[in-house]
């Protein structure tokens, strides 16, 4: 069987507000010291493969990992693929939000003032739609939320899913098939060991 198309995404390195949990929506939060030396493991992570074409998110956090990583010249500024718009729970952390709003959980109830969940899950499949458009792998540079949401509808399931699809700083991920376009299939979720290795 010929090779069957594969998206690999690839989470953004850490933030001072995704390393202290605050919700990272269209705040341009620029990567830490730290992240910019994960987007370097992310390097050595993706060496060797071929994209026919590599996509970001247009926020800054994203496409300097994407650069790190060595990818930068060919990444494509996506729209779509921006972090969810948090709106008014935008650099909060979980339990702020708690604090008013128990049991909040954006994949179900969205954000007050931002994105619903029928929103975010349109701008997913739209995402979806346009990869599978395309003949050959796709490297995808993007945000924490928005990619598990991507996760849930590449494989049809409702936005809700995402909740249970963690996914790390600089984590790779890979979504593809199992028999063909009939048959979308998660084959990779929340890799991180490039992050632990010794460097060579």
């Amino acid at each position: 069987m010929s090779h069957l198309p594969e998206v690999w995404l690839a989470r953004h390195g850490e933030t001072a507000w995704s390393r202290t949990g605050r919700h990272t929506g269209r705040t341009d939060v620029p990567l830490e010291p730290e992240g910019e030396a994960q987007a370097a493991r992310l390097a050595a992570r993706l060496h060797g493969l071929e994209f026919a074409e590599v996509w970001t998110s247009p926020r800054e956090r994203a496409r300097r990992t994407a650069e790190i990583a060595g990818f930068g010249a060919r990444a494509q500024v996506v729209e779509d693929l921006a972090e969810w718009n948090y709106g008014e729970f935008e650099g909060l952390r979980r339990a702020e939000i708690e604090g008013f709003a128990l049991g909040w959980d954006v994949f179900k109830d969205g954000a007050p003032g931002g994105e619903s969940a029928e929103e975010a899950a349109a701008r997913a499949d739209r995402v979806v739609a346009r990869l599978r458009a395309v003949s050959g792998d796709v490297l995808v540079f993007g945000h924490g939320h928005f990619l598990r949401t991507l996760g849930a509808r590449w494989i049809e399931l409702p936005v809700s899913f995402a909740s249970r699809l963690l996914l790390s700083t600089a984590s790779v991920s890979v979504l593809g098939y199992e028999h063909g376009p009939r048959d979308p299939a998660i084959k990779l979720w929340n890799d991180v060991h490039h992050l632990t290795e010794e460097t060579p």
